[in-house]
Formats: structure tokens, C-alpha cells, sequence
């Protein structure tokens, strides 16, 4: 689960079947008593209709908690990291870095700071779409050391610099005017 809709999703089901839960977070759902075979098989139909899947592995619900982490670091939250990304998610997941690095690569097929790349650039997109910030601002916002940095970041991600995507985006505008 990675936005609140989906959250709420899952409460409804969970009350629909009768389930009483104490926390329904990010990809973990905790209950105050265990499902029924029954119950755990109609959730699980359940939420799989509205686009969600329950994952039952530990190495799943693992990989799954990496990246709540690393989606609320980037999307959800203003303060910058005090300590360096594999500490914080060691000391978060109360697993050793190595371990959880190896996992997520081996499972998702990237390395978990590719992953946190990734998503810092889906938000700079998010905020250059959004033009109430310069890049200077949004840099600053996303913890970045400089202008330069998020630029070669962005680009290497994207394959277009700021600027540029912040043009297609204006131009894409214009065209619908149009219509």
C-alpha cells in the first residue's frame, strides 16, 4: 500500500469481513486476531479486485517495507536525512544494510539506492510540473548539495534536463489550449 486511498481500501475490507485491526499502515496491517483461512482467502480476492496484493513472505513484506520507507523519505516527508540512507533504513527495519540490500536487488532487481533515486526524481518532476518552485528552491527542498547535482541526476535518469522537461511540459499545455 503506498497512498491513502489504498489504506483505505483495506480498512473497508477488513471490516467487511469482520477483522478488527489496530494498525492499517503502509504495506502492514495488524490485526487482533488471526484471519481464518476463509477470511485471509476472501481479502485477499478482495483487495486483488481493487488493485492491491497481499504479500505473505517475509522477503516480500520485507522488500515491500524498504520501499514504504524510501516512498515516505522522498514524498512525504520536509527533513533532511541525519544520517546516511543505508543507517537510517538499517536502524528503521532493525535489519543489517547489507542484508536488506542484497534482498532488495536480488528481488527487485535494482539496487535500493537506484530505487531512492528514482523516486527523488519522480518528485523534482512533481515539483517542476507544479512551477511554484525554481530549481535552485527544489534542490534545496529535495536535499540535493546543488543545482549541478540534481541536473546530472535528473538527466541521467530521465534523459532530459530540468529545463527541458519543464519546456515539454509547457508545450504540452499550449496544445491542449488549442484544442
Amino acid at each position: 500500500m503506498v497512498c491513502i486511498r489504498c489504506k483505505m481500501v483495506v480498512k473497508n475490507e477488513l471490516e467487511k469481513l469482520g477483522l478488527k485491526y489496530s494498525v492499517v499502515e503502509l504495506g502492514e496491517v495488524d490485526l487482533f486476531e488471526e484471519m481464518s483461512e476463509a477470511q485471509h482467502d476472501a481479502f485477499k480476492e478482495a483487495i486483488f479486485r481493487s488493485g492491491l496484493e497481499l504479500l505473505d513472505d517475509k522477503k516480500s513484506v520485507l522488500i515491500q517495507k524498504i520501499k514504504n520507507v524510501i516512498i515516505d523519505l522522498v514524498h512525504y516527508s520536509e527533513e533532511p536525512l541525519s544520517v546516511n540512507l543505508s543507517e537510517y533504513l538499517s536502524k528503521k527495519l532493525n535489519h543489517d544494510y547489507t542484508y536488506l540490500a542484497n534482498l532488495f536487488s536480488e528481488v527487485a532487481g535494482l539496487t535500493i539506492e537506484k530505487f531512492f533515486i528514482i523516486h527523488k526524481i519522480e518528485r523534482v518532476k512533481e515539483l517542476l510540473v507544479y512551477n511554484e518552485l525554481t530549481l535552485t528552491e527544489i534542490a534545496y527542498k529535495m536535499h540535493y548539495s546543488s543545482v549541478s547535482h540534481i541536473s546530472f541526476q535528473f538527466k541521467k535518469i530521465t534523459g532530459l534536463t530540468p529545463s527541458h522537461f519543464k519546456k515539454l511540459k509547457e508545450k504540452r499545455r499550449s496544445m491542449l489550449d488549442k484544442l
